[in-house]
């Protein structure tokens, strides 16, 4: 009889994510053990004390998922964790800190299959422009968007140098580039007017854009927010709507989006239990996972 599956939760916050823990439960983990307020020096630690504590046959029966709101943060503690295992005692990982990795891994497989629909195979060589890039989930879906060859903007409401350190970061770590602007310094009819993909990952209940503002962006394909809670980040796009016309461009909504994002979080936390050997997930798991599901 194989061993229970046991997934040990951390992140750097005061609390666990309560989004989190319901989702591996739905996924059939009935194990799941929160732990809070824990630093990278921490995870050597309790990734041993993990791993250690079971038969080597049932070492893959231990998952650890890392939480928190700073993907650069959590993808360090995950490579901390995988650098403290050796054989026969490795254990999986699966990152995706306040549900960035995957959501804005549905984020991107959604547009990309509404540019599909109208006629263009993907987002390689699109000016893309991230609006509200200064949260976790707007850098990570510039990063994907990067590497699917898109020229991509962040674009901040508190000043370019509030982004310029993600970006850079990401850079060093992927090889790619992200292309940082303030926006009232350079105004929105000025970056709309250039774009050709807008993804809008702003604060819940803060509108960003607004129906007059996409008048002026006539090179528009797909204007895609992911703010459920009125009001929403894109003025005209309702949540959920998947293709809806714009001015210019379709629109897509943040259950549209989410759907996908339940999907692949749910797929991945039964990857974890359904492994015969240890497996690392990030967000670019999240993404070949979202592109399968939207195929």
């Amino acid at each position: 009889m194989a061993a229970p599956y046991v997934l040990h939760m951390m992140t750097p916050l005061a609390n666990v994510s309560p989004f989190d823990v319901n989702m591996a439960a739905d996924a059939g983990i009935s194990i799941i053990v929160p732990y809070t307020n824990i630093t990278q020096k921490d995870i050597v630690g309790l990734t041993q004390d993990a791993m250690f504590s079971r038969d080597p046959r049932n070492a893959v029966r231990t998952g650890i998922f890392i939480g928190g709101r700073d993907a650069s943060m959590a993808l360090d503690m995950m490579d901390a964790a995988k650098k403290s295992m050796f054989p026969p005692f490795q254990i999986s990982v699966f990152v995706d800190p306040y549900g960035s990795f995957t959501t804005a891994a549905a984020m991107i497989a959604v547009v990309e299959q509404a540019l599909r629909k109208t006629g263009t195979e993907s987002l390689k060589g699109l000016e893309v422009q991230v609006y509200g890039a200064t949260g976790v989930v707007g850098g990570i879906v510039g990063l994907i968007a990067a590497q699917a060859g898109a020229n991509v903007t962040l674009v901040s409401h508190r000043g370019a140098e509030a982004i310029q350190g993600k970006a850079d970061d990401f850079g060093r770590r992927y090889g790619v580039k992200l292309n940082c602007v303030d926006m009232k310094t350079e105004g929105k009819e000025n970056l709309l007017a250039k774009a050709e993909v807008v993804l809008c990952a702003a604060a819940a209940g803060v509108q960003v854009l607004s129906k007059q503002e996409l008048e002026g962006a006539t090179k528009l394909r797909v204007a895609a927010d992911i703010n459920a809670v009125p009001p929403l980040g894109i003025e005209g796009v309702d949540v959920h709507d998947n293709g809806v016309a714009l001015p210019h461009g379709v629109g897509v909504g943040a259950l549209a989006i989410g759907n996908v994002k339940f999907k692949v979080q749910h797929a991945l936390l039964s990857r974890m239990q359904e492994a015969t050997k240890a497996v690392y997930l990030d967000f670019q798991d999240a993404v070949e996972t979202a592109r399968g599901l939207t195929a």
